[in-house]
Formats: C-alpha cells, structure tokens, sequence
C-alpha cells in the first residue's frame, strides 16, 4: 500500500513524466479536459410542493412525481470527462411540511443485470457500488454539505464533508429511501425530514435557496456522471458549483429534541488457563440527547455512554519505526469529527477522540465515561463547536476530565482560519499515589484555495504538561495543485520532542518531515483497456527536530505503474530505496536492530480485480532488502458475493523475514482473516470475522447482530471472543453484550 501520506491524497511525479503526460492528454481528440472554474451565475432547479401524501416505496406512482421538474442535464467526470451518457439519469424533487422528496430513476442499459452490488450494510463502500446520492448546503456556506446515498437494493449511507477535503462517513441522520429495481434500471425514492437538515430560518419575501449536487456512479461501466457540472479532479461536495434549489417552502425552526436511551447486558469472562480470573455480569442503561437549539445550534448530551456494538480493531504487525494510527470507531466521537483541528490528518491531531475512554494502565484497558456533552453552532460564516467529557475512576487510572473547544472563521469562497484548545485533568489516585494532572494544547490552522485547483493548509499547536513541565510544538503544511491532468504537492510536518498533547495523535516525536511530488494523470487513447494511468515519484525526507541536522530516514517512492482499467481493476509496480539512521533502540517484532546506517531498496506489485464483480481478489507482493537481512511480504484477499445478501471474504499476510538484525535472525509470520456477512435486507444483518496472527498466537471471534427495526433504532447482540495460543489457550476472554437502542424526534 502507499504509504500513509496517500491517505491525504499525496501522490508524487516525475516532472519529466508529468510533463510527457500533459502533452499526451492535451493532444487527444474530443475531450473536454479543462480544470473550469464555478459558474458565476448557478443553475437554478425548482421542488413542487406535494398536493397528496406520498408512500415510500420506491415506485414514484404518485400523479405528484409527474407534476415535479425533471433534471436530466448530467454531466459525465468518469471514464472520462464531457460527452455522451451511457447510463441517463432523471431526478424530481416534492416537498410536503414535513420533508424533502427526492425520486430518482436511473436507467441501465442492462436493466437489473446491470447492477453491481457488493453487499447490504449501511455506510457501504461507495465505489464498488451503484449509488445514487445527493449533496446539500442548506445554509449556502459553500465549504460544508451533508449527503443522502442509496445503492439500488436501497442501502443507506449519509455523510458529512468539510471543503471537499475531510469526510465524515459515520455521521448518522434521520431519513429513508426505498427502491425497485426493473429491467430498465432502478427507481429511488428518498423522504429526508427537514428536522434533519440544518438550515437558516426563512426570512418572509425572501425565497429559500439551498445548494444542492446529485451524482450517480453506473459501476459496471464506472460512468459517474454529476449535476451541474463539475470537473472531474473534485468531488460532488465541492459545493461552489452547486445548483440552486428554489420553490421550497421549509417550516420555521421549532423543538427538535431526538432522544435515544438504550438498555444493555454484558456477561465478561478472563481465563488464566482453565481458572477463572474475572466475571463481569452486568446490566446497564443510559442514552444520548440531541437537541437542534436552532438551524445552526445543536447540543449532544450522553449518559453513560456505551459503545458496545462498536467494530472492534484487526491486529496489525509493524514493522515500521511510527506509531500505527487506529482510526474512531465510537458513535458520538465520529459525528462532526471533520471540524476539530487536525481532523481527517492521521500524522498529526491535537485532538484524537480515542484517547477519551482509556485507562492510564500500560495496557490501556477500556474506561467508563459517565457523562458528554458537544456543541456545535455553524452558519454560512463561522463555526463554534465545544466537547467535554467525564471519565470514570477505576483500579488503575484516576477519573479525568476532558474538554476541547474549537471555533472557524469562513472568508472568501472557500478559505477559513480557526483556532483551538483542549484541556485534559486527571485527579488524585491515592491507590496509585498519583497526583492530580492536566495537559493543555493550543492551535491554529487554517485552508485556502486562492483558485478551485490549488489547496494550501496549515496547523500549528502547541502543549504544555503539567507533570514535565515542558513545552513542545508541532505543525503541519501543505500545498497542492490538482488539475484534471495532473497532482504537484508539497507536505512539511514537525514534531518536537516535548510536544505532548494528551488528548491527540502524533506517530513520531522529534521529527521533521519533508514530501514533495506530484504525478501525472492520463487517460490514453492508444491503451483503450485503461482508464487512468497515474505515473509518478514522490520524496520522504525525516530529520531531528531537535538536533536540525540529524538524519533520520528517507525514501524516494517510484510508481511508473499505478493503473486502473476500464473495470476499476487496478495494478501497481514501484519500487522505494530506502536509507535509514538507526540511532535509537528498535526491534520491529522482536528483531533487535543494530544502530547505524542502512540503505535497501524495496519493490512492490500489487493487483487487485474489478471488486463490484461477485467474486473478486486482491494480491500484493513487496520485496527486496529489509535493514542487514531482506524481508518478502505476501498479502492476498478473495472475495465472493454470490447476491448482495450474502458475503464472504477472507484475507492472509505472510511476511518472511531472513538474516535481520544484530543476531541475524529468520522470522515468519502469518496473519489469517475470513469473515461473513448475512443480510435478509438492509436492516437485519448478521456479520462475523475471525482473526488468527501466528506471531502472538492469538485467536479471536467477533460475531455481530443487528436489526434496525426503527429508523436508527437497534436491537445488537454481540459476541467476542480472544484467546493466546488457541491450541493450548493461555489466556481467554469472552464477552457479550445484548443491546436495545430506541429513538424518538420530536
């Protein structure tokens, strides 16, 4: 896989092979290849105002839905950008005094042979799919929209995206779709209350507008097409070429209380061999408040929070010198999480969510949290938002205090400035004779775009701990030009040593990174089998922060190949030479390495298949040197979803690790994963995975339960299961958890 910086989106070039790949795109024939700025003036789209009542089943038989403006006027970014349209699509929007209709038929040419369906979970991955999906910004910022998604077996998935730059998968609204698939496409019929759309009061003689952006991804041919038009290196969020929506007649702000108490049971066991050493049997209620003081003002209450139906995390073997970077997978932490400084960075954050709920013990076993509260009070021109949490004391971690607040100034089109402090206490643990602590983190950070193409962002912060005393600095830079051509960017981050923020995330102290680069994108005629060809180079260069000059490790990331064809298969081939300055104590998986300094170059291939297919795999081969030995990594996946109901998945790592470190050792290590997904429809779905990892001889089970039989109320029953040296169990830990979650808007 790329290294992390490619989650951010960094992918270095070659500026000979940019330059070549510009003059290859420009000189093909017919293609509507320019980077175009926003419309000055939006195109305008009227909702009628539904006269009967409308039933939510996909079927769009209401003499209503005739009566509703058809846009029709898409515009294709993917395979390529401009000409004619394939897969057509017709949207309609009503409205009544309680919710936002949107009815939607996309045709295919193969009727219902033509769907691709990977599986029925909500949040589903949004680019092996079908899908259908609408963005709005109802309080016109033009910087932040909430988007409303349904594949055509009528999955749901809703988002929040922040400057097309950070998204929130895992904010959950209150709505409902329903679908029919016949065989000249499929039928969608969306009901959206506006109770959860945050929109400014209406103003008597002025009429509302709201921007708004459909988009549609026909996934056997991988044709997206978008309305209005936008360029093909943006997303659909990029909300300054939205439309208009008009006609709407929207009620005025008024109580919007959504209340979700839930009633929990969870039996623990821990095993020492065949002796019992801890039970845990233990009922336990409490529940979340959400309180819309006003279109731009919500306040989220939590009481003894649970967060028992949560993924649990896969086992990792690192083998790198950085810190691994788990992402939030807790509820109330992930909704509105692209508003904190830092958010969406996986290098650097002053605040990282997952520090709340963890002891201070070495193995940072699970906290309770008695009570939360966020707000969050956005308008078109600024945003102030504020968390506290209260964490429980317990054998071995005092209770502790938390507290972050966060406010964002908006100016231009699409820039902002913002500013942010989190503030964590630990209080007096005389079992522990430990005394009372606290950290503090100040930052600045800020985005700009002086044009559509080109991104520049900063962050600075600062802590202070009481317990050292000490003072440390981070930061983060970034700037990038993005065309539909072609990516130049530039990534400078710094840690220093004392930078401890208490509540965040670095992957390294100490530290000065450098990543310039960029890469080309072109989409050649003369290989008719391949969409996008992205052939490119970029440069890692680690130094001391404290010691400015010392060396620390670099590496030059070379994909001349780095491909996807026609079906969204994809095929990389690069190669890393690598020099590296070991002058501390590393031993990656017990290897101890010698200090001093190394250089190796490593290889990768790496394939995967079109993965909307029913059966679909994956293989990854990265190889070459590794420090004084070498190291050859196998990593494979295989897929098969004979219907959407049904998915099985299983995955296997191998690494072989010969001659490495201070006594020359050979290591193997094997990762095993297989997991299945049942589904009766989107809203009852059973899924479990397994995970077996040689190198600790550990073992465990995660079998989930859910039924959504409410909208965004569950009933979960959870089962897991951990056991060292499954053969002969060393140590076991079961657990499970029945859970009943009930919500109710008012």
């Amino acid at each position: 896989m790329r290294c992390f910086v490619f989650q951010n989106c960094l992918k270095p070039v070659l500026l000979l092979i940019l330059c070549t790949g510009l003059n290859g795109i420009r000189a093909q024939e017919g293609r509507a290849t320019d980077n175009f700025p926003p419309p000055e003036i939006p195109i305008t789209i009227s909702a009628a105002k539904a006269m009967g009542k409308l039933t939510i089943d996909g079927r769009l038989e209401e003499a209503d839905w005739e009566r509703a403006q058809p846009v029709t006027d898409f515009f294709r970014v993917e395979p390529v950008q401009g000409g004619a349209i394939q897969n057509p699509t017709v949207v309609r929007i009503l409205y009544d005094d309680k919710n936002l209709y949107v009815g939607v038929f996309a045709s295919d040419s193969l009727g219902k042979k033509g769907v691709r369906m990977q599986d029925l979970r909500r949040d589903f991955n949004r680019g092996e799919n079908d899908v259908f999906g609408i963005q709005i910004d109802a309080q016109n910022t033009k910087q932040y929209a909430v988007s409303f998604q349904t594949t055509p077996h009528g999955n749901q998935l809703d988002l929040q995206s922040f400057n097309d730059n950070n998204t929130d998968t895992d904010w959950n609204a209150l709505w409902s779709v329903r679908t029919q698939r016949t065989d000249e496409g499929y039928y969608a019929e969306f009901a959206i209350p506006f109770k959860s759309v945050r929109y400014d009061p209406p103003i008597e003689g002025i009429p509302v507008e709201w921007g708004i952006t459909f988009y549609r991804l026909a996934r056997k041919d991988f044709e997206k097409t978008v309305f209005p038009a936008i360029p093909q290196s943006f997303s659909e969020n990029r909300m300054v070429y939205a439309a208009k929506l008009t006609g709407l007649e929207v009620p005025p702000p008024s109580a919007n209380i959504r209340v979700e108490p839930y009633a929990l049971y969870q039996y623990d066991e821990n095993k020492e061999g065949d002796v019992l050493t801890d039970r845990l049997n233990d009922p336990k209620v409490g529940g979340d408040v959400k309180w819309a003081i006003s279109p731009n003002a919500v306040l989220d209450l939590t009481i003894n929070t649970d967060f028992a139906q949560a993924d649990v995390d896969r086992a990792v073997n690192n083998l790198e010198r950085f810190n691994i970077f788990f992402p939030e997978r807790r509820q109330f932490f992930l909704e509105n999480s692209g508003i904190w400084a830092g958010g969406g960075n996986s290098w650097v954050r002053p605040f990282f969510s997952r520090t709340i709920g963890l002891s201070n013990a070495f193995n940072a076993a699970p906290a309770p949290l008695d009570a939360g509260a966020r707000y969050t009070d956005r308008n078109e021109n600024r945003t102030i938002a504020a968390l506290a949490v209260r964490q429980r004391e317990t054998d071995d971690s005092p209770g502790s205090t938390f507290g972050v607040a966060r406010y964002t100034q908006n100016y231009g089109e699409e820039n902002n400035i913002g500013a942010m402090v989190t503030y964590r206490r630990d209080d007096v643990l005389n079992s522990l004779n430990l005394e009372s602590q606290n950290n503090t983190t100040i930052s600045i950070d800020g985005l700009i775009r002086p044009k559509a193409e080109i991104t520049l962002s900063y962050l600075l912060s600062s802590s202070f701990d009481s317990e050292t005393g000490d003072t440390g600095y981070a930061g983060r830079l970034f700037a990038g030009s993005r065309t539909n051509d072609y990516y130049l960017g530039y990534l400078n981050t710094f840690v220093s040593e004392d930078y401890a923020p208490d509540m965040g995330f670095v992957r390294q102290k100490d530290v000065v990174f450098h990543s310039p680069g960029g890469y080309a994108i072109l989409r050649p005629k003369w290989l008719p089998f391949v969409r996008r060809w992205d052939p490119g180079v970029f440069f890692n260069y680690f130094h001391d922060f404290e010691d400015f000059g010392n060396f620390q490790q670099s590496n030059l990331y070379i994909f001349p190949i780095y491909t996807w064809f026609k079906d969204n298969s994809f095929l990389e081939a690069s190669l890393r030479p690598t020099w590296q300055n070991i002058n501390f104590d590393f031993a990656p998986l017990g290897l101890e390495i010698e200090q001093g300094r190394y250089s190796y170059t490593r290889y990768l291939v790496r394939y995967n298949s079109d993965q909307s297919k029913k059966l679909s795999g994956s293989i990854q081969f990265d190889f070459g040197n590794f420090y004084n030995g070498t190291r050859n990594t196998v990593i494979a996946g295989l897929r098969y979803a004979p219907l959407p109901h049904v998915s099985l998945t299983a995955d296997y790592e191998h690494n072989n690790i010969n001659s490495v470190g201070i006594l020359q050792e050979d290591l193997e290590t094997d990762l095993y994963t297989a997991s299945i997904r049942l589904a009766l429809n989107p809203r009852v779905q059973l899924s479990t995975f397994y995970q077996y990892n040689s190198f600790d001889e550990q073992g465990r089970w995660n079998i989930r339960f859910s039924w959504e039989y409410m909208p965004l109320s569950f009933v979960y029953l959870v089962f897991n299961d951990t056991q060292t040296e499954i053969f002969d169990p060393v140590q076991r830990s079961m657990q499970f958890i029945s859970k009943i979650t009930f919500l109710k808007q008012f």
